[in-house]
């Protein structure tokens, strides 16, 4: 007996007993599918992160005055940060421009202070509104989607231009973002002129980040007052070359140390973020959680082709007279062994089918809703594999018991 004919019976058993295939493929289709909806998480988690929060295309660096992944971690390490690591001032960036050599751009960002922004009868209560120098813009590979970025000449003058995020060009220019360009908003009372529009950049983990104001950073303290806790300053660098990345942020800590008087046995009492630490602190964190997300599929799929292997063996029970009169009339003991075989397969198959569809559709619901998932071939592949290998493992069995009747007891069975 050929594939195809093997096949076609193997089907036929399976549509005879529908509802109870049905419920053999249910542990097979929460497994397959929960491994896929898993590594699709995984890895659009993983791009999700590099993407938008560690910002790995932009190449850049950031100086902090805490180390966000160390000194936070609790109580005690923050306290004693408190007390060790001053605030960044606008005396430490002259000092790093006038001696950087690798560094190629260095710009200063001011922490956003919440702030009342209106125009006219429009009034957005508790709006970021945060200062920058003119370079942030190339640092950070801010794309602009109406207008422009202000100038370093805006910024010496502190003029009062306004550089502004989608959600508040909607709110405070119905009429849509583009005639927001040189119109005018007063932020804490004072007008500043809108000279650009942020491309929208949607939420991160769930937070908006098109709501915000910045303007020049000498506008900012002029308005705000100088530096404080609740305003601190930042700086954000950049190498001239991918390359020199590494040579780059030495020579920011180096200078930072030198600043600060440091000895060589003195910790930094400042922090030098990079994308590595970010992604470092994703894969501490996630890791485990993903370990433990990838085997609990893995029991499901385990039950699932304990429970294949049962229905198999209940089938060949009450088929029994079927295989003594297929047996009877010529039926070789591989024959019956594939259609066994063959049938525990295709049920898990069927099963790894409906799994990867379900799991797709749980993958367009968590993109649309929390963050993308990437729905990727190798996940498929995984999945399909292993619910065929599943059904193998599950069907050798059963089918090796129904191969090994003797025709003429299984004749005699009721």
């Amino acid at each position: 007996m050929n594939f195809a004919e093997t096949f076609k019976l193997a089907l036929a058993a399976i549509w005879a007993h529908k509802l109870r295939s049905f419920l053999t493929l249910l542990g097979m289709i929460i497994g397959v599918t929960a491994v896929v909806v898993v590594v699709s998480m995984i890895q659009g988690f993983n791009a999700y992160v590099e993407d938008k929060i560690a910002n790995i295309g932009a190449n850049n660096f950031t100086i902090f005055r805490f180390d966000f992944f160390k000194d936070f971690q609790n109580t005690d390490t923050l306290a004693a940060a408190q007390r060790r690591n001053k605030e960044l001032t606008l005396s430490d960036y002259e000092f790093l421009m006038e001696r950087k050599v690798v560094i190629d751009q260095l710009g200063v960002q001011a922490a956003p202070s919440f702030a009342e922004v209106k125009r006219g009868a429009e009034v957005l209560e508790s709006v970021p509104v945060g200062g920058a120098t003119a370079n942030i813009a190339n640092i950070q590979n801010i794309s602009v989607e109406y207008g422009r970025f202000f100038s370093p000449n805006e910024d010496e003058a502190a003029a009062r231009v306004a550089f502004i995020g989608r959600d508040v060009a909607d709110k405070l220019f119905p009429a849509g973002p583009e005639t927001a360009i040189d119109g005018e908003i007063l932020i804490r009372g004072l007008p500043y002129r809108v000279i650009g529009i942020m491309e929208v950049k949607g939420t991160v983990l769930g937070r908006a980040q098109d709501n915000f104001v910045t303007v020049p950073l000498r506008s900012y303290l002029k308005q705000f007052g100088p530096p404080v806790r609740n305003r601190w300053l930042s700086f954000a660098g950049t190498p001239p070359s991918p390359g020199l990345y590494n040579d780059a942020v030495e020579e920011a800590r180096n200078l930072m140390r030198l600043r600060r008087q440091l000895k060589a046995n003195e910790p930094d009492n400042f922090a030098v973020i990079t994308p590595d630490a970010i992604t470092g602190m994703r894969d501490r964190i996630f890791g485990p959680i993903f370990i433990v997300a990838i085997a609990v599929p893995g029991i499901a799929l385990l039950v699932g082709a304990i429970v294949i292997m049962n229905i198999m063996l209940v089938s060949v029970t009450e088929r029994t007279k079927e295989i003594g009169i297929r047996k009877a009339i010529g039926a070789r003991r591989t024959d019956v062994l594939k259609q066994f075989l063959v049938e525990a397969v295709t049920l898990s198959a069927i099963g790894g089918a409906l799994g990867v569809l379900l799991a797709w559709l749980i993958g367009l619901v968590i993109s649309a809703y929390i963050f993308p998932t990437y729905f990727s071939f190798i996940a498929v592949v995984l999945a399909v594999g292993v619910s065929g290998g599943v059904g193998v493992l599950a069907g050798i069995f059963p089918a090796w018991k129904a191969a090994r009747l003797d025709p003429i007891e299984a004749l005699r069975a009721d």
